[in-house]
């Protein structure tokens, strides 16, 4: 007897953030896509945008934490996260995440912390194959002197989430967002 494994269905649903429309994408147990879109096409979904049945609670989740983040009460997303990749992306994709809130990382010294200089084209080609944006903090990834350099949300909303962290960085507390303006 044969056995099958299936890959859990995706639900997609939409966020209207202050950066623009999201798509977020999970099953029950993770979150697999948080995608900038800067329209809505409907060939992308066959036709209509009719949602594929109910919101996993993870999903959820993660709309809220990102409200909460946009609202300056969230520095940390404590919901799992699932990509498809290749060893070296999930590593990328590790050392992502180790960047600490409201600091940035230039590509080559993403390649250092991998281990090898050399891999400073792969570390960026695996930095934009990330599909959790905001949360997998590929926007704290920066060119060589602190440079602006690609983004698939674009520049304008890497320089503002930079910007962002940064203002709340500086916050004793999460949450604080409002003394500083």
């Amino acid at each position: 007897m044969q056995q099958t494994t299936s890959t859990p269905s995706i639900t997609s649903t939409y966020y209207q953030s202050p950066l623009g429309l999201l798509r977020i994408g999970g099953t029950d147990t993770y979150i697999s896509e948080i995608s900038f879109l800067d329209s809505l096409d409907v060939t992308e979904r066959g036709g209509s945008f009719d949602l594929q049945g109910p919101i996993p609670p993870m999903v959820i989740q993660c709309i809220e934490q990102l409200i909460q983040y946009f609202q300056g009460q969230r520095r940390v997303f404590d919901f799992p996260v699932h990509q498809e990749g290749s060893p070296f992306q999930q590593k990328v994709w590790t050392e992502l995440n180790a960047i600490p809130f409201g600091k940035t990382l230039s590509y080559l010294d993403m390649a250092r912390r991998l281990g090898d200089t050399k891999t400073i084209r792969a570390a960026a080609s695996a930095n934009g194959k990330n599909h959790v944006a905001i949360v997998v903090p590929c926007h704290r990834v920066v060119g060589r002197n602190g440079k602006l350099t690609g983004y698939a949300g674009g520049l304008a909303r890497k320089r503002h989430l930079l910007d962002f962290d940064d203002v709340l960085s500086r916050c004793a507390e999460p949450g604080t967002l409002a003394a500083l303006a």
